[in-house]
């Protein structure tokens, strides 16, 4: 038993091997953390031995995050041509990958990493914005605009995942935008009992998509 510890202790880790270790722990289900203890055991090290490769835990989930953009990006090798579909395609891509990786996904409100993958982001949104016809201020606000939103939603679909009712089955129920019957008074919530079907028919994923429509049909207009 002594000899497997030491053996264990004795691991030579490098910031590869603890971003790896990392996000395997944030694809586990259901998980909105990530701690140093989780990483040494997972890793099978003392946790402060990460701190030798990161300088804090806001250094670890910077790397973590721009690792996790890395993994969108690639999903955009086949992406369409056109403009508008490339920032579709990047905004599923996020979302998709926030979804895989939710405990990481929320630090994307909070964090800047100024890592390889998120400067290829930003160049990327940058380029198809100018090639629909923006320009100086437009350009940046639509950029601004189309990453706080792809990356807030995102992340806000990607923790709403991992609570308990997002553990049925029933995927209509886990993306719904109300959980449970809108039970209103007719007299007193005329609005919301007029439409209330309609609202228990939404789902996160639809309105997200609303959301970058909305944006890039902007960016049409200001350039016109």
């Amino acid at each position: 038993m002594t000899e497997a510890l030491t053996h264990d202790h004795s691991k030579r880790l490098d910031r590869a091997t603890i971003v790896k270790a990392g996000l395997e722990i944030a694809a586990s289900p259901r998980n909105t953390s990530i701690s140093i203890r989780a990483l040494g055991t997972a890793l099978g090290v003392d946790p402060t031995a990460v701190y030798r490769h990161f300088r804090g835990k806001d250094d670890l989930m910077k790397a973590l995050l721009d690792e996790v953009q890395a993994v969108a990006l690639a999903q955009l090798a086949d992406a369409p041509g056109a403009w508008d579909d490339r920032l579709r395609a990047l905004s599923r891509a996020t979302l998709n990958t926030f979804v895989q990786y939710p405990a990481i996904a929320l630090e994307a409100t909070v964090l800047t990493t100024n890592g390889p993958a998120e400067l290829a982001t930003i160049e990327y949104i940058l380029a198809a914005f100018a090639e629909a016809g923006l320009s100086g201020s437009d350009l940046v606000r639509h950029y601004a605009l189309f990453a706080s939103y792809v990356l807030s939603e995102a992340a806000g679909i990607a923790r709403g995942r991992t609570t308990p009712s997002a553990a049925s089955d029933d995927t209509r129920v886990t993306n719904a935008w109300f959980e449970g019957p809108l039970l209103v008074d007719p007299l007193t919530h005329s609005h919301i009992a007029s439409v209330a079907a309609e609202l228990r028919d939404l789902r996160d994923e639809d309105i997200f998509r609303m959301g970058v429509d909305a944006i890039l049909d902007s960016a049409e207009r200001a350039a016109s």
